[in-house]
């Protein structure tokens, strides 16, 4: 191809594209299609994986987004798909950009109006696949500690160990105090 032909920026399946990518890495940046993905669209559709997008003909870019849009025609494996035994209808389906953004949500607020396990941790904002959560995934402020407020106008607080520190008298002079000896009083019941 000439130079007169190359395009620095394509649009494939509803994404901005820069035309200086490789194909594979190109295709990945679409939502819904990864690089394991982008690899096998690629080779069964026999184009060089190294080739610049921007190099790429419109019936290239045709041929990609049918692809994209029905894997099975190009001959893609049913275990590659994204959407596998739809819900609705039992189809296997393989769903890009807002499509799929679309059906996850579905999938949560159908758990969420069920009462399943995973819609109630998803209700929460916990974590849904099993994480430990004792030690990470917190969120919130921190419990038991009082949070110091400031007046309007006032200069900030001090923290508590440094304004103990400036009540104290300075040391260096000759009349520093010390502080006064334990009593040895029994205490008193």
């Amino acid at each position: 191809m000439s130079v007169s032909e190359y395009k620095h920026i394509l649009r494939i399946a509803g994404k901005d594209i820069e035309g200086g990518k490789k194909l594979i890495v190109a295709l990945s940046e679409i939502k819904g299609v990864g690089y394991n993905f982008a690899q096998v669209l690629i080779q069964s559709l026999n184009i060089n994986p190294n080739m610049r997008v921007g190099f790429l003909t419109e019936n290239d870019i045709r041929e990609i987004e049918q692809a994209i849009s029905n894997p099975a025609r190009v001959g893609i494996p049913q275990w590659y798909l994204n959407r596998r035994k739809n819900m609705d209808d039992g189809s296997n389906n393989h769903l890009i950009t807002s499509d799929l953004g679309f059906a996850v949500s579905n999938d949560i607020e159908r758990e969420k109006l069920v009462m399943s396990w995973r819609g109630y941790r998803h209700m929460f904002g916990l974590r849904v696949r099993g994480q430990c959560t004792r030690t990470t995934g917190r969120r919130g402020g921190a419990v038991g500690v009082k949070k110091v407020k400031a007046m309007p106008g006032a200069p900030p607080a001090a923290p508590a160990a440094v304004a103990a520190t400036a009540a104290a008298p300075a040391s260096g002079g000759g009349g520093t105090t010390s502080p006064a000896p334990p009593s040895k009083e029994p205490a008193k019941k």
